[in-house]
C-alpha cells in the first residue's frame, strides 16, 4: 500500500491558493492513502465570524470538496484532509475521507484547542472506523483524528479497539510534543499512525501563530517511517503493510487486546 502525508503551508483566506498548491505538490504521484493538514482550505487563525462564513463550505458541496475529488478520482486514490466545515448555522473543524468515487466521510474535531473554542463548534459525530479498497481489492481500516485529539488517548484507542490499521491525523500542531507522543499512540494500539502537519505561521493583526511541521508516519511497533522538516512542503508516499497492523502480540504469551483487564479499570 501506497500512503503517506501532504506538508504545507496553507494561506490563510485562500482555499484557490490552497488547492493549486496541493495539485503542484501531489502531481503525478500515486497513493493509496495521502493525508493533508488541519483545515488546509482555510487556514488556522481566525479573527472573527464574517471569516469563519466566508472560508467555510458544506461538505460536499464546497469547491475544496469537489477538487479533492477530481485528485482522488485521477489518481484512484484517497485523500484525508482537515477542512473548515459550515453546516447549517454552526462551522465545525472537520477532516474528510474522500473516495475515487465521490463519496465523502466527515469526522468533526472533538477536543477543541484553545482559541478554536471561540470559532469552532464541538464535534458532534462518533469515532468511527472506515474502510477504502486498494488498487489490489485488500480492504484496509482507517481511522481518523485532528491535531489536538492527539492529547486523548482514548481518541486512538477507541479507533483501535474497532479495528483501525491506520490512524490518520491531519493537524496544524503548535506545541513541541506531539510528534513525540505518536510513538505512543502506534505502539500502544500496534497501528499506523500519519500525522499530516502544517509549516510557516498565520499573520493577523491581532496576533500571530507559528506551527511545527515535522510530519511524521510511525509503524504499529512505534518506528519512525519518515520525519519531515520544520518548514518545507513536502510531498511524503512510502510503501507500507497495514497488515503489519493486525497483529496485536508483544510476544508469545502477551496480546495487546486480550491481556486488557477493562474489570478493573473503572473508567466511563
Amino acid at each position: 500500500m501506497r500512503a503517506g502525508y501532504l506538508q504545507f503551508r496553507p494561506v490563510f483566506g485562500d482555499p484557490e491558493a490552497n488547492i493549486k498548491k496541493i495539485r503542484k505538490l501531489i502531481g503525478k504521484k500515486k497513493f493509496d492513502l495521502l493525508v493533508l493538514p488541519e483545515l488546509a482550505n482555510s487556514g488556522y487563525l481566525f479573527s472573527n465570524k464574517n471569516e469563519l462564513k466566508e472560508l467555510s463550505e458544506e461538505i460536499p458541496r464546497g469547491k475544496f470538496c469537489s477538487a479533492l475529488t477530481e485528485i482522488c478520482n485521477k489518481s484512484n486514490g484517497h485523500i484525508i484532509s482537515g477542512i473548515c466545515e459550515r453546516s447549517g448555522n454552526k462551522f465545525y473543524n472537520s477532516s474528510v475521507l474522500v473516495y475515487p468515487d465521490g463519496k465523502i466521510i466527515t469526522y468533526r474535531k472533538l477536543h477543541l484547542f484553545n482559541t478554536e473554542k471561540k470559532w469552532f463548534s464541538k464535534g458532534n459525530l462518533p469515532l468511527k472506523v472506515n474502510e477504502i479498497r486498494l488498487q489490489n481489492s485488500e480492504r484496509v481500516k482507517t481511522g481518523m483524528m485532528i491535531c489536538f485529539d492527539w492529547i486523548f488517548p482514548e481518541t486512538a484507542r477507541t479507533l483501535a479497539l474497532q479495528g483501525a490499521q491506520i490512524i490518520c491525523h491531519p493537524s496544524n500542531l503548535v506545541m513541541q510534543y506531539c510528534q513525540r507522543a505518536m510513538f505512543a499512540r502506534a505502539l500502544e494500539n500496534h497501528v499506523f499512525t500519519i500525522t499530516a502537519n502544517r509549516t510557516g505561521k498565520d499573520v493577523k493583526s491581532d496576533g500571530e501563530i507559528s506551527f511545527t511541521g515535522q510530519s511524521v508516519i510511525l509503524s504499529p511497533k512505534g518506528n519512525y517511517l519518515s520525519k519531515g522538516p520544520k518548514n518545507r512542503d513536502e510531498c511524503v508516499i512510502l510503501n507500507i503493510n497495514p497488515s503489519d497492523a493486525l497483529n496485536k502480540n508483544i510476544n508469545s504469551k502477551n496480546n495487546l487486546y486480550s491481556d486488557r483487564r477493562k474489570d478493573f479499570y473503572g473508567i466511563n
